[in-house]
């Protein structure tokens, strides 16, 4: 266990409810520990609770219960020194569409005793050319550049990071990945919450996955991927006789069967082993093929062996 002066985020027990016939428990019980210099994701579907959680720790929402603590400190008793050293970007970040780029991480940087030039923070999230450009001319990449820059305009000990990249492009997904890079590698502490498995797999060094208001599993990417018992995934389907879960369990380094509204997935050590067994295998059986797909395990199969589901099923129910 971290030692309070290693860790930037310290919740223990957080409960948010909502009043409401009945309440509405967003957060039930949440344990939480980032340590100071890491990227810590938060992850899971929306609904999950993972907002709630960050606007908690943020000081923008009250806890209905638990224990919370920034950088060692506590809202309610050090507010002000908890600001001057955090950064924010939130879900949805409005700026005044009538304010230049330039002015606009000008009034941010007025907001905090030190911090970098406003044209050296522009620099480093590629906008230096934009300065001049009004904020309601820029692409919506472009904007979320903006708000990471006005998010570390304070030069931040510990940085929000909330959705950043929901609704980009591929493009701007990656422009946004890598700044986010270089701000981890700058040494800050950053805590970032998104729906993107992939997203997380890529930048973050741990991630707690969320479901209901709970965490459900916690660790590296790769600690987390490995518990599923094999790296690849073997997904198809099939038309014919029916196959049996037993006759794929048995087949050479198959570790787990997950059967799915007539779709099979096998979590599998060597796919170029079970292949042609599970080929044999299902000839025997009078099954043909309908499709077949290889993949390496994501944190989303991890997701779907915790929580019973995918993630974009949540998505259609909360929609």
């Amino acid at each position: 266990m971290a030692t309070a002066d290693q860790l930037a985020i310290y919740c223990s027990q957080l409960v948010k409810q909502y009043d409401g016939r009945p309440p509405v428990e967003a957060v039930r019980g949440l344990d939480l520990e980032v340590h100071r210099g890491e990227c810590f994701g938060l992850l899971g579907p929306n609904g999950a609770g993972k907002t709630t959680t960050i606007e908690i720790l943020e000081g923008l929402l009250q806890p209905t219960s638990g224990r919370v603590e920034v950088l060692g400190r506590t809202w309610g008793q050090h507010d002000q020194e908890i600001r001057q050293r955090i950064g924010i970007s939130l879900q949805e970040t409005r700026l005044s569409e009538k304010l230049t780029v330039l002015e606009t991480l000008t009034l941010f940087r007025s907001f905090y005793r030190s911090g970098p030039d406003p044209m050296k923070a522009l620099e480093s999230v590629s906008l230096e050319e934009k300065g001049h450009a009004r904020v309601g001319k820029l692409s919506g990449g472009q904007k979320q550049r903006l708000a990471v820059a006005c998010a570390v305009a304070g030069d931040p000990e510990l940085l929000f990071l909330d959705e950043p990249t929901t609704g980009l492009d591929p493009g701007s997904r990656r422009q946004l990945w890598e700044i986010i890079r270089n701000v981890r590698a700058d040494g800050r502490t950053i805590l970032l919450t998104t729906h993107y498995m992939d997203e997380a797999e890529r930048l973050c060094d741990r991630v707690a996955i969320v479901d209901h208001g709970r965490v459900i599993a916690l660790g590296t990417p790769r600690e987390l991927i490995a518990s599923l018992g094999g790296e690849h995934i073997i997904e198809f389907a099939i038309a014919g006789s029916h196959c049996p879960d037993a006759e794929l369990e048995q087949l050479p380094t198959v570790r787990a069967v997950r059967r799915e509204n007539g779709h099979f997935s096998l979590s599998v050590d060597e796919p170029h082993v079970v292949l042609p067994a599970l080929i044999r295998r299902l000839q025997d059986l009078s099954c043909q093929f309908t499709s077949l797909t290889t993949r390496h395990a994501s944190l989303e199969d991890v997701f779907v062996k915790l929580a019973g589901r995918h993630l974009e099923e949540n998505e259609s129910l909360q929609s």
